[in-house]
């Protein structure tokens, strides 16, 4: 169950993992065109259940329950090996819950940030997943501490993101010459993030171009976002903008990326890429969030970092003119630049090698088996 991208993605990488070893599983689930791909038959697509924010969710509610209930008669009728829920902490603790009385195993891969908000969740993940494999390195601790079985991985994103790009056949491939800035645009995998963030990113860059002759902007397509959406936003500005299918070239190519907070923000560490990111809600869910959410950075690569790495604007410093500013202070080659790409490249390290896929399928396939041991005989 991925109800989100980056789910999507890494239950990709998770299933084929899975086929590895156990290469007569079958799977469905809710997630996007890569588990597709990756041979999972979707019940639902996750783009239809992905919202951000607290107060956005109820504009999905109906299809969310329908989702929700479809899923739960399958449980019960047919009594699958193992639940994978991935991330999507409410819906799927709601599903786990319902596996749990259906005696399927559940297994959470990539859990919820309890250790940032809404910590009481920490005792439902304990009741209704048996093993939980997490992503981060300090989350093993969190949850051990708590009673929760739990087993860190490493982080998923160090099997998928390319260890080095030739950003000189990049450029070649697009015909730049990249002797003016080349600037990403990252604004998230969510409709509502992107209506929000990226007339801002595009308006931030227009004003950049006006002291950078030669500027060119890139902009990758993310898998649940249409073209047609994107059309529509950037139809209203004069900027040209090439759209591109592949974020990991995207990357390759940037110099610097404005980048929605979210996964996107690690990816771009990884490929050492200096970013400035951006969050903005709807203002009762931001309100909403601030009585909840204790930690000092809402970026991934700061809060892992546990420092400020890379700038961050909240709500209303999400301004074409503050955004600007950030980037341009980026873009001066200096100390400041420098020690960015140095610190995001210590960040890279701390997340563990390659195997994340491979790990958390072992426990997958184990758990399989575990089941399959004690089914009866029908």
């Amino acid at each position: 169950m991925a109800g989100e991208a980056s789910g999507d993605l890494h239950g990709a990488n998770l299933v084929r993992a899975i086929r590895d070893l156990a290469p007569h599983t079958l799977f469905f689930g809710i997630g996007g065109r890569r588990m597709e791909d990756a041979g999972v038959t979707i019940l639902f697509p996750s783009s239809d259940l992905a919202v951000v924010g607290l107060t956005e969710v109820f504009s999905r509610l109906r299809v969310i329950r329908k989702a929700y209930l479809k899923l739960k008669s399958i449980l019960r009728s047919e009594n699958p090996d193992l639940l994978i829920v991935i991330d999507y902490p409410d819906f799927n603790l709601l599903l786990a819950g319902a596996a749990k009385k259906f005696h399927v195993p559940v297994l959470y891969y990539i859990s919820p940030q309890v250790w940032a908000w809404r910590p009481g969740r920490v005792k439902k993940i304990a009741d209704r997943a048996d093993r939980v494999a997490v992503i981060l390195p300090f989350e093993q601790q969190f949850y051990r501490r708590r009673g929760v079985a739990v087993e860190y991985v490493g982080h998923p994103l160090m099997d998928i993101v390319p260890d080095r790009l030739c950003r000189e056949e990049i450029l070649g491939s697009l015909g730049l010459s990249g002797k003016g800035p080349i600037i990403g645009l990252l604004p998230g995998s969510r409709r509502e993030e992107v209506t929000r963030l990226l007339p801002v990113m595009i308006s931030a860059v227009e004003a950049l171009s006006d002291n950078h002759p030669g500027l060119a902007c890139l902009l990758p397509l993310a898998p649940t976002i249409t073209p047609e959406l994107i059309d529509s936003v950037i139809s209203g500005f004069s900027l040209p903008i090439r759209i591109q299918d592949d974020m990991y070239s995207v990357l390759a190519a940037s110099d610097l990326v404005l980048v929605a907070s979210g996964t996107a923000t690690l990816e771009a560490a990884i490929m050492q890429v200096p970013m400035v990111v951006v969050y903005r809600v709807s203002p009762l869910t931001f309100w909403l969030g601030k009585l909840v959410v204790k930690v000092p950075f809402i970026s991934l690569v700061n809060l892992i970092a546990g420092e400020r790495i890379v700038p961050e604007l909240i709500q209303g410093e999400v301004t074409p003119s503050r955004v600007a500013e950030e980037a341009e202070t980026i873009l001066e080659s200096g100390p400041g630049r420098e020690s960015m790409v140095n610190r995001l490249g210590k960040l890279k390290e701390s997340l563990g090698g390659r195997s994340a896929s491979e790990k958390t399928a072992r426990i997958a396939v184990e758990m399989m088996r575990a089941k399959s041991v004690s089914r009866p005989l029908r």
